[in-house]
This record gives C-alpha cells, sequence and structure tokens, in this order.
C-alpha cells in the first residue's frame, strides 16, 4: 500500500471485514471512498459495522476530523491511518519508494460527551500485534450497555430534528418554528434526541442544508442512536431522495408529521376520510422517481416498451382513490350543510370557536357545555368538529338566549394546503358561522405569530368569516406585564382560564353581544369594532 500510494502520489484506503478479506478498495481519502450507507449492513445502534479501514496518508500529521468522521458515519470498526515518509517532489522526480512512517489506530467510544479516540503514533510491529476481534467485542459490549441504559419504547421513533433559517426567518420565528416542531414530534409519538440547525441565504436545491452540515447530521444520528430524521420544511422528493442516500435514515418533513398526526387522532368516519384524502394527495406528486424499480418514463433509447409501467399502475390508482374519497367528502359537506340549514330555519345563532391548535378550545368547550369532547396538552387532539348548545344572556333583554358553540380543528403555521383542501368540509363550519371565538394561549411565548398564524388562514378561506371576538385563555399561567401587554394590544378583548373557570361569565355576556351584532341590532356595551371586525383586527 505504501510503495503504491507513494508512486501515485495519492492516498489508498482498503476495506476489510472481520474474515480479514479485502471487501473494498478506493483511491482517496476515508471520506472521498466512504461506503455508501445503503450499502453498509443494517445494525442497531449497539453494534458496529464489521468493517474496518486501512488508510495511506501523505502527510505526517495524525488521521484529521474528516477522516473521523467517516469513519463514524460508517461505524467502522477501527481506521487505521499510515503516515508515508517522503516529499511529493522527491516521489514524483526520484521515484522514491515509500516508507510507513508512523500508523494511527482510531475508534469510536460509547461515550456522549466523546465520538471517538486516536492513539498515539504507533510502531508497524506494535499496530500487527493488536488483537482487533477483541478491541471490537470489548467496544460492542459497550455500546450494548449504553445502549440499554438509554433505550426507550420501542414504538417510538428516535428523532433528529434539522432546523433550517433562510433570510426570511428572523431568530426568534426560527426559534419558536423548532420548538413547534418538537411538540409535533413528541404528540406524533417520537422522542426528540437532538436538533441541528443551519443558517443560509436560501435551502440547497439538493440536500436543503450544505454538504459538510449533511455530514455533521449523519454523524449526530449515528451517535446518538437516531432512527429518524425530521426537517422543519417541505422537502421535494429528490431532497428527500439525496438526504436517504447520504445519511442512511429515513427523512421525513414537517408536512409528514402533521399528517401521522392527525391519523393518529381521527376517530370519525367524517374524519378518517378527510386524513386518508390529505395523505394520498401529499403521496401522489412523491410517486416518481422512487426507484429502479418504478417507471422509466420519456423519451429516448431505454425508456420506450409495451404495457403500463409499474409507476403509471399505483398512479393511476392513488387518483381513482382521490375522486372517490372526493366525492364523500361532497357528501359530507351536502349533509352538514343541510344541518346548517336545519340550525338557521330554527333561527339559532352558531358561533364557532377557532384558534392555534392546544390553545384549549377543547376545554372551554367542554367548560362551557359539558361537552367532554377529548382533550389534552397535545397539539391536534381534536380534529372532528362537536357542537354544542350553549345559553347566554340576551344583550338587550337579557333573558336567556341559546347559541351554537362549534369546536374546530387547531390551526397551525404554515398549515399544508393538502390540509385545507381535504378538511374544507370541517372549515366550513367557520365560514358558515354567524361570528367567530377566537381563543388564544396567552402563555405561550409565541402568543403575538400564532395570533397572526390564524389570520392569515382565516384570510384565505374562500368565504370571508363572520366578526370575531378575542379570548385570551390561560390567563392563571402568565405574569401581570404579559397581561398588561395583551390589554394594550387588544383593548376589547376577554381574558378567560377555562380550566380554572375564570371569565367565564363575562364571556357568555360577551358573547350575546356579538350574536346581537351579528344581528343588526344596537346594543349599549357591545362588541366594538376592534374586535367584531376580522378585516380591522388583522
Amino acid at each position: 500500500m505504501a510503495a503504491i500510494s507513494t508512486e501515485i502520489d495519492e492516498p489508498i484506503c482498503v476495506y476489510l471485514n472481520r474474515r480479514g478479506q479485502v471487501i473494498r478498495v478506493g483511491v482517496g481519502t476515508p471520506q472521498q471512498t466512504r461506503i455508501p450507507p445503503l450499502e453498509l449492513p443494517r445494525y442497531g445502534a449497539e453494534r458496529l459495522s464489521g468493517i474496518r479501514c486501512l488508510a495511506t496518508q501523505l502527510s505526517l500529521e495524525p488521521p484529521g476530523k474528516g477522516a473521523l468522521t467517516a469513519m463514524a458515519m460508517q461505524r467502522l470498526d477501527a481506521l487505521v491511518t499510515l503516515t508515508l515518509t517522503g516529499s511529493g517532489f522527491e516521489r514524483r522526480g526520484g521515484g522514491a519508494t515509500g516508507y510507513v512512517r508512523d500508523a494511527y489506530l482510531a475508534h469510536l467510544v460509547p461515550h456522549p460527551e466523546t465520538t471517538w479516540t486516536v492513539t498515539p503514533p504507533l510502531s508497524l510491529e506494535v499496530l500487527g500485534n493488536q488483537d482487533f476481534l477483541s478491541l471490537v467485542e470489548g467496544l460492542e459490549e459497550e455500546f450494548r450497555r449504553e445502549f440499554v441504559a438509554r433505550q426507550v419504547d420501542r414504538d417510538h421513533d428516535l428523532v433528529l430534528i434539522v432546523g433550517l433559517q433562510t433570510e426570511q426567518d428572523t431568530p426568534q420565528r426560527f426559534k419558536d418554528g423548532l420548538a413547534e416542531l418538537a411538540r409535533l414530534v413528541e404528540t406524533a409519538g417520537g422522542d426528540v434526541l437532538q436538533t441541528v440547525s443551519q443558517k443560509r441565504s436560501r435551502p440547497h436545491p439538493q440536500t436543503v442544508v450544505g454538504e459538510g452540515k449533511v455530514q455533521e447530521i449523519a454523524l449526530a444520528a449515528q451517535t446518538s442512536g437516531a432512527n429518524l430524521v425530521v426537517f422543519n420544511r417541505d422537502l421535494s422528493p429528490a431532497q428527500v431522495r439525496n438526504l436517504e442516500a447520504q445519511i442512511g435514515l429515513r427523512v421525513v418533513d414537517r408536512t409528514e408529521v402533521i399528517l401521522d398526526i392527525f391519523a393518529q387522532r381521527a376517530r370519525s368516519g367524517a374524519g378518517k376520510l378527510q386524513v386518508e384524502l390529505a395523505q394520498l394527495e401529499y403521496m401522489l406528486p412523491r410517486l416518481a422517481g422512487r426507484g429502479q424499480a418504478m417507471s422509466r418514463l420519456g423519451g429516448g433509447i431505454g425508456t420506450r416498451g409495451p404495457g403500463e409501467t409499474k409507476l403509471e399502475t399505483e398512479r393511476r390508482s392513488i387518483q381513482r382513490r382521490i375522486s372517490r374519497l372526493q366525492q364523500e367528502v361532497n357528501q359530507l359537506q351536502a349533509h352538514r350543510a343541510r344541518l346548517r340549514q336545519k340550525r338557521q330555519h330554527r333561527d339559532v345563532p352558531s358561533i364557532a370557536v377557532v384558534g392555534y391548535t392546544n390553545a384549549g378550545k377543547s376545554t372551554l368547550l367542554n367548560v362551557l357545555t359539558n361537552a367532554e369532547v377529548y382533550t389534552a396538552d397535545q397539539l391536534f387532539a381534536t380534529l372532528d368538529p362537536t357542537t354544542r348548545r350553549l345559553v347566554v344572556p340576551d344583550a338587550v333583554t337579557n333573558a336567556p338566549r341559546s347559541i351554537l358553540l362549534t369546536d374546530t380543528v387547531g390551526f397551525i403555521h404554515e398549515l399544508p394546503p393538502s390540509l385545507m383542501d381535504a378538511f374544507r368540509a370541517t372549515l366550513e363550519e367557520v365560514t358558515e358561522a354567524d361570528a367567530l371565538l377566537h381563543v388564544v394561549d396567552l402563555s405561550h411565548p409565541a402568543w403575538q405569530n400564532q395570533i397572526r398564524a390564524v389570520m392569515n388562514i382565516l384570510s384565505q378561506m374562500p368565504i370571508t368569516p363572520g366578526p370575531a371576538l378575542l379570548a385570551f385563555n390561560k390567563v392563571d399561567q402568565v405574569d401581570g406585564d404579559r397581561l398588561m401587554q395583551a390589554k394594550e394590544e387588544h383593548p376589547s378583548a376577554i381574558f378567560i382560564s377555562a380550566s380554572e373557570r375564570l371569565g367565564l361569565e363575562t364571556l357568555r355576556i360577551k358573547l350575546g353581544q356579538l350574536v346581537q351584532y351579528t344581528r343588526g341590532d344596537s346594543v349599549t356595551d357591545s362588541v366594538t369594532s376592534s374586535d367584531s371586525s376580522f378585516g380591522e383586527q388583522n
């Protein structure tokens, strides 16, 4: 190896299995010749790959971070670096024979603070006396103990979150977005092990983040034991393929996490119907290029052939299923429209409870109407609309008056378009209501951004919703400064705590005034224009 590497003036890497058989030879550094993740043995975090690398190096330095990172990404049993004597000029001009000056032995270590260790320079005699099998067996036993010690429920995905901050993202918005993504992952049943972030002017077209960051992600996934990588933005099918090929793990984006939560949360037939529609519409454009076994469409030699390819078959099947689901959603819309018409004929005003996910809408509905809707400190705990009757005082006569409150699916920043389309039957409860009750979690650090996100989604609806009353929830969990700030920015809002039953009587009075306002009657101390008009509130 030393002679050949000296002659061609290039480093050489030889990969061997535990039987001592050469399985791969490459010209270049360990980083340049590393084995692709998909070709490596599929072992768990408690195992090494069963492969060691013997590499030459033209300089007399110890192995650099690039070589050690390549070792970690491949989970090699060991990396042995042989430094060669002589300069490049002497080798090319004089044809000098290369000799091994020193050898460095590096291997992984099962400690969170340290990824690898490198020995001091060794002689070839000392290196030759190393018992590599005993070394590897001892390392894997340590890895196994470490793995068992930190192992969680095997039903949970162990997740590495990747965040990309672009020029459009402020530092605070980026930070809030990563925190929300972590909540989404936990709600979906995952366990967040680590977060990796990068700041770029715009996403890389092939891998979203830069090449060096991809290697860092792969290394972080290996050392943390993650089996899933989640990005904080939507990924194209090509980006997913490129990332999975380089990282060696499954890669998903934020939309896929939200769709998974919706699939878990859907209880009613209508909810399951709409979730399936959203998943299929998300999947359809991502069918192309799923491997050589799929279709090879296009023109040119080797791309033509009789019959329908596997890709067309799958695409046509999904399109037929989408068409059937859309018909069923249309029937669902018609059924709910008939129910709304019945309510309108009875002259019962309706108010839709809207707000960011986990703002406390379902808890408020339960407290006001004893609805027994499922509640939890989770994102998207509610998917199916629930309507209950509530008695409020009439704004003019103060006599009891019945209204209908409808709990709706929570909104989220950058709600995926496929969900907006699939849940149009649910969202129609918002557009068809006489008025809105916008519930805000005042205890959330990003409560102002959440208000803007809800307003933005409402403004995108085909029918402008009715007037809205702003209700700040969870006031028992905030300090006086935030309470004062909210009152200054939204003087006509009301402040409640659904869990502690604070401010509910004031809320009933305001709801009575809001209903009276929607009927066009003037009342004293009624809802003012700042919180009764969506356009002005926005």
